[in-house]
């Protein structure tokens, strides 16, 4: 028969041993079924940390996110599998939907390449003059050539200006359709299309 001390030490015992895996529940999985791969992606051009630009928000250039259809409008990661058959890539999913990442992604890439200040939507309160908006026409992977594509109609637009539209693409090999090739393939597509992007931008 167990003491009051003993019972005490024991409580003590088992809650010391359970607070670890309380804490760790919230971080990790412990079922048999590993999540799939999140796939993110990540500007080869960034803004140097201290980087400090100002100016008045209607002189701005803001980058809006732009119109997908319906396809891309998931986090799913899309397969082109013939011309009128589309997948989608097992195992994987994009950590935001495409149209989140791609106007991130210009918006590093400008905000690193161009002196001008580069804003958000959110951050320009509709206040700038000047804006980049568009339709993300492709980002996936096309199976029938074994390439990443990322496809873009461009529109840049200033107050008292003409219009001008442009369209953009790029294609990457990819060597095998699977979560880690497709990924790094897509991730350099993208690079490629927002570097493209920055430098027309900054010409015009």
């Amino acid at each position: 028969m167990m003491t009051g001390q003993t019972m005490g030490f024991a409580l003590i015992r088992k809650a010391m041993l359970v607070a670890p895996l309380v804490l760790l529940s919230g971080c990790v999985s412990f079922g048999t079924d590993a999540p799939p791969t999140m796939l993110v992606l990540k500007a080869d051009s960034v803004v140097s940390t201290g980087n400090v630009k100002s100016g008045e928000v209607k002189d701005a250039l803001v980058i809006m996110a732009p119109e997908a259809p319906r396809k891309l409008d998931t986090n799913r990661v899309a397969v082109q599998v013939d011309v009128s058959n589309i997948a989608y890539l097992k195992d994987a999913i994009w950590s935001d939907k495409p149209t989140v990442l791609i106007q991130q992604l210009v918006t590093e890439t400008l905000s690193a390449r161009s002196p001008r200040l580069i804003l958000t939507e959110n951050e320009s309160a509709g206040r700038a003059d000047s804006s980049l908006s568009g339709q993300l026409l492709e980002f996936g992977i096309d199976a029938a050539t074994m390439e990443a594509v990322a496809s873009f109609d461009a529109v840049r637009s200033s107050r008292g200006t003409p219009i001008i539209k442009r369209r953009f693409e790029v294609r990457v090999p990819v060597t095998k359709v699977d979560a880690r090739n497709a990924g790094v393939a897509l991730n350099q597509a993208a690079n490629q299309l927002a570097l493209e992007i920055a430098d027309w931008v900054i010409a015009n």
